[in-house]
């Protein structure tokens, strides 16, 4: 078999590696496998071919890497946080760090106090976060 088939075969396998396992590592390999077979046109020495897999690996593992983890990575935000998460609701039952009812677009939540403090009914709170279907807020002070 031809040196360039070798490592086109190991490039496949280290993207079906990386398939299996989304860490952004074998990615790296496979990059470095494609470009030795292509260097192998030029350079029909398996042992500098070595070299050159292996100082591109690193390489590619250094800069590259970090580049397309946080390209694909970001959290996103979810529908929960970008709808309510910073927006001001309506108190309808006092709020405690244990109990309480906000309303907000028309629906109904549970509510908790995020500083410990005791929220009265009729007031305007800020939503900080949410766990589940419990919102976590913070009075708003005028």
């Amino acid at each position: 078999m031809v040196l360039w088939q070798l490592l086109i075969i190991c490039g496949v396998c280290f993207i079906i590696l990386e398939m299996f396992t989304p860490s952004m590592f074998f990615l790296n390999f496979a990059l470095s496998a494609f470009i030795c077979s292509a260097l192998s046109l030029y350079f029909k020495n398996p042992y500098t071919l070595a070299i050159i897999f292996f100082v591109l690996s690193f390489v590619s593992f250094i800069f590259l890497r970090p580049i397309l983890i946080n390209r694909f990575n970001k959290s996103k935000e979810t529908g929960m946080n970008s709808k309510y998460i910073g927006q001001v609701a309506k108190v309808i039952e006092d709020i405690s760090p244990s109990s309480g009812v906000i309303t907000i677009y028309g629906e109904r939540w549970e509510a908790r106090s995020e500083d410990g403090n005791i929220i009265p009914t009729g007031s305007e709170v800020k939503i900080i976060r949410n766990e589940s279907i419990i919102m976590y807020v913070g009075e708003i002070t005028k």
